[in-house]
């Protein structure tokens, strides 16, 4: 599989829902719900939901009583996604480096590390372009990111985990500039025994966002460290949740 598309054809599988739908979705819908409370939002608010995959934290912004929409690179996951559309919830397939709609929202996220793939750094300015686009003057983004230090601690090797009769073997290294993960799939089901993908996730420090962000008029209000929103420290935080303000002069 090329690098430069890797994301296109591994968000589409269905290998890839299958061995993330298990991780911890009542973390991420509290990380949302304290998130909220944070930032304290009014009812019928504006919200983009960027990289929404089917769109499970984008529905239960909705239920909250926001006007959310949420775009995705993923066919088949915006496709699932529309079954559940509803006056003020709305799913589009779109790519992130493309322009969107202008000066429309108050709010745009972007969950659980889902930037840093792209393979230039023009790529990323484009998403980063579009989502500053989208925003009104004072319009909020969140984007909650992997902490560089934190990972390349704690990285694991290799694991290997069974899901129904599905194996896959996960080898993860790093150097530089990126993050890697191997995904071998073996599929007991399936006559192509095996499959394999790989993830390239860019190292993008608080600095690197900084200079992004600062690039479209979006200004660092604050950082935290992790889904209860303590303080960001760059050595011990497995996370890096960045919230930024547009600011037109």
């Amino acid at each position: 599989m090329s690098n430069k598309n890797w994301f296109k054809d591994w968000f589409s599988s269905p290998y890839y829902h299958q061995l993330y739908q298990h991780r911890d979705e009542s973390e991420a819908f509290a990380f949302i719900g304290t998130l909220i409370q944070h930032l304290k939002p009014i009812k019928n608010t504006k919200m983009l939901d960027v990289a929404c995959g089917k769109g499970r934290h984008s529905i239960a912004l909705a239920e909250m009583g926001f006007d959310v929409t949420g775009i995705d690179l993923s066919f088949s996951s915006i496709e699932e996604a529309q079954y559940f559309e509803k006056e003020n919830l709305h799913f589009y397939q779109h790519d992130m480096r493309l322009p969107f709609w202008v000066n429309y929202f108050d709010y745009a996220f972007n969950f659980f590390t889902s930037f840093g793939y792209f393979k230039t750094k023009r790529e990323h300015d484009n998403a980063i372009r579009t989502i500053a686009q989208c925003l009104k003057p004072n319009g909020i983004f969140v984007i909650d990111y992997l902490n560089v230090h934190y990972t390349e601690e704690t990285l694991q090797p290799t694991t290997t985990t069974k899901i129904d009769d599905t194996e896959f073997h996960i080898t993860r290294w790093h150097d530089e500039t990126h993050f890697y993960k191997q995904i071998q799939i073996t599929d007991n089901n399936n006559f192509t025994p095996k499959h394999l993908y790989t993830e390239k996730i860019a190292k993008f420090s608080l600095g690197d966002f900084t200079e992004m962000l600062s690039y479209q008029h979006m200004q660092v209000q604050e950082v935290f460290g992790d889904y209860k929103l303590s303080n960001f420290d760059i050595k011990k935080s497995p996370r890096m949740i960045i919230v930024a303000k547009k600011v037109i002069k």
